[in-house]
C-alpha cells in the first residue's frame, strides 16, 4: 500500500463502544445504512477508511463534534452481508489519524484525515526495557484469570520489542472501558503510551483478582454446607442401622427435647414445641426452615412460663418504701396499698390495670417504679409513644423475615416472671395508620377477663397475662380511645402546689443534686426561702422537672466556687440567689391599687398549674354590637353571649337601660391576647366585667371568680379547682366565689390555701353580683367610664378554662 497523504479526503466510520489500533485486525457488526455506504464507497474505489470513535452512543446521527478527534486509518478487508440489514466487515488499522472535518455527512461521512506517523524512539533504555517485561507479567496474569482469554494471545506480544505495538496490541484485547482505549489511541508517544496501559492493566487484575477471591468464598461455603449435609446424612443412616437413633439422636435436639421436660409448660404447650421440634428434626442443617424453627423454640423456651414472683403483702413496709420515694400523691399510695390489703385476703385476685393522668414531670413514671419495689415484683417499661404499628403489640408471623414477638411477650421475657408490674409509658400518644391500630390491639391486653389466654403472632400459644399487674400513664385522657379508656381505672395526678414542692425539693431533688455533683450537705445550704423563690420565680410547671435543673444549676456553680475559689461552704437565702440564677423570670401578678369599673379576676386551669386572668369590658356608644378579643375559643364566645343574654333579661332589677343592645356597643377584652384560651368556666367573670361596665359600678379588687354561667343566671360546677386555687393565693387573693356544687372539691386543695382565702359558694349569678359590684352607688341612667387598666403578666403556657 502506498503511503497516504496528508489532509486525505476518504469515508469515515462512526463506531460505538469499539476502538480499532495500528496493525490489528478486528471484525464487527454494523447497522447503519450510512455506515454501511461508507463502507461500500471504501471497497468501490479501493480508499482506506477512516474508523473514529463517537463521544456518545445513543446519537445516531453523529456530527462533526459528536466525535473524537483521533481516530484510525484502516483498510477494509472483508465484508459480509448478513440476513437482515447487517453487514459484518473486518478491518486493518494502518495508522493513527487526526480528523481535520467532515466535508459531508449524507448518504455517508466523509473525512478530511491527517496521518499522524509513529514516533520512533532513538534508543530503548533500560527503563523501558523494564516497563516492557512488567507489562508481560501483568497480562499474563490477566490471560490467567480473564475467563474469555486463550494463552496464544501471549505469543504475539512476547514476540515484538516495540513498546507501541505492545501497547497496542494489549490495549485492543483487553475488556477495557472505551474512554480508556481512546485515551490509549490518541497518546502518539510509545514509551508513555506503554506507561498509560500498564497502570490499566493492574487495574484490571486487581479486579479480577477480587472477584476471585469472592467466588472463591462462595463456592468454599457451598461446599462446606453440602458436605455438613452430607455427613449428618451419613450420621442418620448409620444411627438407623445400629438402633440407636431414638436414644440418642442429634445432640441438638436433645437439648431442646430436655429443655422442654424442664420447663413448666402446660400440655398444650409442650405439645405444640415437640410438635416444631420433629418437624426441625426433618429439616437439612443451615436451611432455613431450621433457622426459623430454631429461633422460634428459642424464643417460646426463654419465656418464664410459670414462673412467678412471690409478693410482699406486708402494707406497713410498703407504705414505708412508697413514702421514701415520694412526698404527697396520696391517691395513688392509697391504691396500691389496697390492692396489698385485698391481695392479703384474696391471693387468688388477678392483675389490675391502672392508668396514672396528669401533667409532665409530676411523678407518674417514678410511682410504677416505687410499686414495683413495694410489691416486690419485677418490672418492665414499655415505651408506646409514636407507636403506629399493630405488629408492635401482637407480634409478626414467624414465618416472615425478621419476625419478632411483640413488645408484651419481650417485656415478660425481659422480666423474667409471669406476674411483673408492666409500665406502659404515654398511652396517650398512640398512633395508627395503614399497618393497624395499636389501641385496639391493646384491648385484649388490658382486659382482666381476656389477657388469659393472650395471643402473640409470634408465639401461636396462649400466654397467661392475668396475674400482670398493668400501669399506664398519660399526660390527658382525651386521646385516650373510649373503650380503651373504660378497661382502665382512671387516678388523676395534679399539679404539685408550691408547698408540696418545697417539700419534694428538700426530700428529694436538693440530696440528689448534691450527690450527683459530688457536694457534700456541708458545702451548700439553701435556706426555704431560697427554695420558695426558685419555686416561683424561676419555675412555671405543673411537676418539678424544671425545679430539679434550677437546683443542679446552683450546685454546678457551687461546685465552682468550691474548686476555683477555695469556699468551704455557701449559703444561699432568697437575697442572694441571683448571682447564681439571673435575673428572676417569672413575677406575681400585682392586684390594681383601687377598685376599677369593668374589671375582673377570673380563675384559669393550665397544664403547668392555675393562673390568675383579668377579664376587661367597655361600653362604648353604638348599634349594639358585642366584640370579642383575646385570642378566644368557640366554647368561650359562647359563654360571652350566654351573659350577654342573661343580662338582657335581667335589665330592670340591675338598673341597666332596657334598650342598651341597642344604643351600646360592648367589647370584652382578655389580656395577652398571643395565648389561646378556651373553656365555659370564665361565665361568671364575664357576666360580672359586662354588668360592672354597663352599671359603672367598680368590682372588688380583692376577689376573683369561677363558674359556667346559664342563659337564667345558674352556676354550673367546673374543673381544676385545686389549680384555680393555688393561683389565687399566690396573687394576694382573699374572696373566691365558686359554683356551689365544687364546694365539696374543697376538701383535696391544700389546707394552706383552704385556710387563707374566703370561699363563697354560689348557685346564682345575682349572688355573685350582690356581693362583688355595689350597684347601690352608681346610678343606670349615668354610667361611669372608667380606663381600662390591667397589669402586664408574664407570657405563661396555654390557659383553658376547664369544664
Amino acid at each position: 500500500m502506498e503511503a497516504i497523504k496528508t489532509s486525505v479526503t476518504m469515508p469515515a466510520l462512526a463506531l460505538r463502544g469499539l476502538a480499532i489500533f495500528p496493525n490489528m485486525l478486528l471484525h464487527f457488526d454494523v447497522g447503519r445504512e450510512a455506515s454501511i455506504k461508507a463502507l461500500d464507497e471504501a471497497m468501490t474505489t479501493s480508499q482506506p477508511i477512516f474508523l473514529v470513535a463517537q463521544r456518545d452512543l445513543s446519537v445516531e446521527v453523529p456530527e462533526e463534534d459528536d466525535l473524537y478527534t483521533v481516530g484510525t486509518i484502516s483498510n477494509v478487508r472483508q465484508i459480509l452481508r448478513l440476513p437482515g440489514d447487517n453487514v459484518r466487515v473486518m478491518v486493518e488499522g494502518v495508522s493513527r489519524g487526526r480528523l481535520c472535518g467532515l466535508s459531508q455527512t449524507v448518504p455517508f461521512l466523509l473525512a478530511e484525515v491527517e496521518e499522524l506517523p509513529e514516533e520512533t524512539p532513538v534508543r530503548r533504555s533500560t527503563r523501558t526495557e523494564a516497563l516492557i517485561r512488567q507489562t508481560y507479567e501483568l497480562f499474563e496474569r490477566y490471560i490467567e484469570l480473564a475467563p474469555k482469554m486463550t494463552p496464544d494471545i501471549l505469543l504475539s506480544v512476547l514476540a515484538s520489542e516495540d513498546p507501541g505495538y505492545i501497547a497496542d496490541y494489549i490495549a485492543q484485547n483487553l475488556s477495557l472501558r472505551a474512554g480508556d482505549k481512546q485515551s490509549i489511541l490518541e497518546e502518539p508517544r510509545p514509551v508513555r503510551r506503554l506507561e498509560k496501559l500498564f497502570h490499566m492493566l493492574r487495574r484490571e487484575v486487581e479486579i479480577l483478582e477480587l472477584e476471585q477471591d469472592m467466588q472463591n468464598k462462595v463456592r468454599e461455603q457451598l461446599t462446606h454446607n453440602q458436605r455438613d449435609y452430607f455427613l449428618r446424612e451419613q450420621m442418620k443412616v448409620i444411627q438407623q442401622e445400629l438402633g440407636d437413633e431414638g436414644q440418642n439422636g442429634d445432640s441438638e435436639i436433645a437439648e431442646y427435647r430436655q429443655r422442654i421436660e424442664r420447663a413448666k409448660l402446660s400440655d398444650q404447650v409442650a405439645e405444640k414445641l415437640n410438635k416444631e421440634l420433629s418437624r426441625l428434626e426433618k429439616q437439612p442443617f443451615g436451611s432455613a426452615e431450621a433457622t426459623v424453627l430454631r429461633n422460634y423454640l428459642d424464643i417460646c423456651l426463654e419465656l418464664p412460663w410459670g414462673k412467678r414472683t412471690r409478693d410482699r403483702v406486708d402494707v406497713t413496709a410498703a407504705r414505708k418504701v412508697l413514702d421514701a420515694d415520694h412526698y404527697g400523691l396520696e391517691k395513688v399510695k392509697e391504691r396500691i396499698l389496697e390492692f396489698l390489703a385485698v391481695k392479703q385476703l384474696a391471693p387468688e385476685l388477678k392483675g389490675q390495670i391502672i392508668c396514672l393522668v396528669g401533667p409532665p414531670g409530676v411523678g407518674k413514671t417514678s410511682i410504677a417504679m416505687s410499686m414495683a419495689r413495694a410489691l416486690h415484683r419485677k418490672m418492665a417499661r414499655i415505651s408506646l409513644g409514636g407507636v403506629h404499628d399493630e405488629a408492635e403489640i401482637r407480634g409478626h408471623r414467624k414465618t416472615y423475615v425478621g419476625a419478632m414477638p411483640g413488645r408484651m411477650i419481650a417485656a415478660i421475657q425481659q422480666a423474667g416472671s409471669c406476674n411483673p408490674i408492666l409500665l406502659l409509658d404515654e398511652i396517650d400518644k398512640l398512633g395508627s395508620d395503614q399497618r393497624g391500630d395499636p389501641a385496639s390491639a391493646l384491648l385484649e391486653v388490658l382486659d382482666s377477663e381476656q389477657n388469659a389466654t393472650f395471643r402473640d403472632h409470634f408465639l401461636e400459644l396462649p400466654f397467661d397475662l392475668s396475674d400482670v399487674l398493668f400501669v399506664t400513664t398519660a399526660n390527658t385522657t382525651e386521646t385516650i380511645p373510649r373503650a380503651l379508656l373504660d378497661r382502665m381505672e382512671v387516678i388523676e395526678l395534679t399539679s404539685y402546689t408550691d408547698e408540696e414542692k418545697l417539700q419534694i425539693a428538700k426530700r428529694h431533688l436538693l440530696p440528689k443534686q448534691l450527690k450527683r455533683h459530688g457536694l457534700k450537705k456541708s458545702q451548700l445550704k439553701l435556706t426555704d426561702d431560697a427554695i420558695r423563690e426558685v419555686i416561683s420565680g424561676y419555675t412555671k410547671e405543673a411537676g418539678v422537672r424544671l425545679l430539679e435543673r434550677e437546683l443542679a444549676t446552683l450546685c454546678r456553680k457551687s461546685a465552682m466556687q468550691v474548686v476555683s475559689k477555695s469556699v468551704k461552704s455557701i449559703s444561699l437565702s432568697g437575697d442572694n440567689l441571683e448571682e447564681y440564677l439571673g435575673v428572676r423570670r417569672y413575677h406575681p401578678e400585682r392586684l390594681p391599687r383601687s377598685e376599677q369599673v369593668g374589671v375582673v379576676n377570673g380563675l384559669a386551669w393550665t397544664s403547668v398549674g392555675g393562673e390568675l386572668l383579668e377579664v376587661e369590658a367597655n361600653v362604648v356608644p353604638g348599634s349594639g354590637k358585642v366584640e370579642l378579643t383575646g385570642n378566644l375559643g368557640d366554647v368561650m364566645k359562647e359563654s360571652a353571649h350566654a351573659a350577654l343574654t342573661y343580662i338582657r333579661s335581667r335589665t330592670q332589677p340591675l338598673g341597666i337601660e332596657a334598650d342598651f343592645y341597642q344604643t351600646k356597643d360592648i367589647h370584652v377584652h382578655f389580656p395577652e391576647g398571643a395565648v389561646p384560651k378556651d373553656g365555659p368556666s370564665a361565665g361568671i367573670a364575664i357576666t360580672t366585667a359586662m354588668v360592672s361596665a354597663l352599671t359603672g359600678a367598680p368590682v372588688r379588687r380583692e376577689l376573683a371568680m369561677t363558674g359556667e354561667v346559664t342563659l337564667r343566671g345558674r352556676v354550673l360546677p367546673i374543673g381544676g379547682l385545686k389549680e384555680k386555687t393555688m393561683a389565687a393565693y399566690r396573687n394576694g387573693i382573699k374572696t373566691v366565689f365558686i359554683p356551689a356544687d365544687n364546694e365539696k372539691d374543697l376538701e383535696e386543695i391544700d389546707q394552706t390555701v383552704r385556710a387563707a382565702l374566703h370561699f363563697i359558694p354560689v348557685e346564682q349569678v345575682d349572688a355573685v353580683l350582690a356581693q362583688a359590684l355595689d350597684l347601690g352607688e352608681c346610678s343606670a341612667e349615668e354610667p361611669q367610664e372608667e380606663p381600662l387598666a390591667g397589669e402586664s403578666r408574664q407570657p405563661g403556657r396555654l390557659p383553658r378554662f376547664r369544664q
